[in-house]
């Protein structure tokens, strides 16, 4: 698809991931006839981060930045992220480069019968507890939502704005987005995308702060799920069909 994109990037205390990012995505889109630009959304960070942001901006006039005025986690920066563009097309990264952005293009091309792609990763470069807690909360998102994707928690996705109301944001949306567009009718699919160890900065998550978290919003969710109403087919009274 040829339509504009916005790519949008969380990042928290990210100052040495930000230059490879932007020369990571020009690099992915150079050949391609998509009018795009990167957007980091800076979750208030402690150290360059912003400063980082607005010298890649001024190198690169596709790279845009927003910074919030809290600290406010990766769900919300993603969803201001998704509020504050416009463009029929928004892709989403995480900030860390453990995501590939040559990996974008692949995932667009899957547009044309689908309004929502995820990717997954399939050679997940993390630790064995993290791969495996993932793999239980995976279980439990299935039995639960009776919904089964291999990995929501990967942050490779390229969508339709036209999906963008079956969101709404909360602490865990990004977690949680092909659900809930899935839940609303959306066409979704999965595709494998590359995975790479983190080089620079540290994690921000853990097994034990993911846990509990995980298992509250998975009762929420299974609950609007199964309470939530979308738009119905519909006939209209005012548009009688023109007589012959």
């Amino acid at each position: 698809m040829s339509e504009a994109i916005s790519i949008i990037v969380p990042v928290f205390n990210e100052e040495d991931n930000i230059q490879p990012m932007a020369d990571e995505v020009a690099a992915a889109f150079s050949r391609l006839p998509n009018d795009w630009e990167l957007v980091f959304v800076d979750d208030h960070s402690s150290d360059s981060t912003w400063e980082k942001i607005q010298s890649a901006g001024q190198a690169k006039p596709s790279v845009k930045g927003i910074r919030l005025d809290r600290n406010s986690g990766q769900s919300a920066a993603v969803w201001t992220g998704i509020n504050a563009t416009d463009r029929p097309l928004i892709a989403t990264l995480d900030g860390d480069l453990q995501n590939d952005p040559a990996d974008l293009p692949a995932l667009m091309k899957e547009l044309g019968d689908s309004d929502f792609v995820c990717g997954w990763r399939r050679n997940r470069q993390d630790t064995f507890v993290r791969k495996r807690s993932s793999a239980v909360a995976r279980w439990f998102r299935c039995k639960a939502l009776k919904s089964d994707f291999k990995d929501t928690g990967c942050a490779v996705r390229v969508f339709k704005r036209k999906v963008v109301p079956a969101l709404f944001g909360f602490n865990g949306l990004h977690r949680f987005m092909p659900i809930l567009v899935e839940g609303a009718g959306f066409k979704c699919r999965e595709v494998p995308v590359n995975h790479r160890p983190r080089i620079a900065g540290v994690s921000k998550y853990g097994v034990w702060n993911r846990l509990g978290r995980g298992i509250y919003d998975l009762i929420a969710i299974g609950w609007y799920q199964k309470r939530r109403v979308n738009v119905v087919p519909y006939s209209r009274s005012d548009s009688p069909e023109k007589s012959k």
